[in-house]
């Protein structure tokens, strides 16, 4: 049983590095880098297509790893 948790652990974790560096910058540049991204606080642009798909599998990807790292630690 925890050969199988650290399998899942394994894959779990190479799939959300993936996933996060396949995601766009929300600010990039210089000009991100000095107006802090406040036009993305403020402004209400929502996220669309592929961000958003992959916003949501990043989400779900991290309460997958914490829970089974989580459940690696009882066994």
């Amino acid at each position: 049983m925890h050969t199988l948790f650290t399998v899942l652990l394994l894959i779990v974790a190479l799939a959300l590095i993936v996933v996060v560096l396949l995601q766009s910058g929300k600010s990039a540049g210089l000009s991100g880098a000095i107006s802090g991204g406040a036009e993305q606080l403020f402004g209400k642009q929502k996220a669309r297509g592929m961000d958003l798909v992959l916003h949501r599998t990043t989400i779900v990807l991290s309460v997958a790893f914490f829970v089974l790292a989580l459940a690696i630690t009882k066994f």
